[in-house]
């Protein structure tokens, strides 16, 4: 976030084109296809945008039912929710903001979701944990950060991520190469405006 303006214009200048923030959520396929649920408002949170959730998602199908997601940047819930919505086993939002926190777990017991975990953490604190290996993890951190290149490492030397499992990876479009560890191969790269989304698969 950055702008001349400290107040709304440098929130705004966050968003990325295309997403509903600050309003509404709106679940795109699945079970809850539809359903819109209200979301936070909150620092560096850039809602994924509901045509590159579509593609990421048409990636991820064949892998969707029964996985095990985490999510280390949660902010709205958008990418856990639609991925419990298509049938997914079990999902981890982890996020740091409290009153974040706080509506993603109303989210949760709205959608009467019984298969999601709302964490209050810091996401490289949380990765320094006792791993519990997941099948998809959704990795979008605030833009102005080097926390790919943190939660990466962490997540490959913990064992995070189980043998062929995907990693989603949200970038500014103009980064050239990801900083992602050699054991993940990327298979799927877009750009959407000043996006990257990308997904890899970890060597199995």
């Amino acid at each position: 976030m950055a702008a001349a303006d400290r107040k709304s214009p440098r929130r705004r200048a966050t968003v990325k084109t295309g997403s509903s923030y600050p309003g509404t959520l709106r679940i795109i396929g699945g079970r809850w296809r539809g359903r819109r649920l209200s979301v936070s408002e909150a620092e560096g949170l850039r809602p994924t945008p509901d045509r590159v959730r579509e593609t990421l998602f048409n990636w991820l199908q064949p892998h969707i039912a029964g996985a095990r997601c985490l999510d280390l940047f949660a902010g709205t819930g958008a990418l856990c929710l639609e991925a419990l919505s298509r049938g997914a086993g079990h999902v981890v939002m982890v996020e740091k903001a409290a009153h974040v926190v706080q509506r993603l777990r109303l989210h949760v017991t709205t959608l009467e979701a019984r298969n999601a975990e709302v964490v209050q953490a810091d996401a490289v604190d949380f990765l320094r944990q006792t791993p519990q290996p997941f099948d998809i993890i959704f990795l979008d951190p605030p833009f102005k950060s080097d926390l790919i290149a943190r939660c990466a490492e962490l997540v490959e030397a913990n064992g995070w991520l189980k043998r062929g499992g995907l990693v989603y990876v949200e970038a500014p479009s103009q980064l050239e190469a990801l900083p992602l560890p050699g054991t993940w191969e990327l298979i799927r790269s877009k750009k959407a405006g000043q996006v990257g989304y990308h997904l890899a698969r970890k060597a199995g």
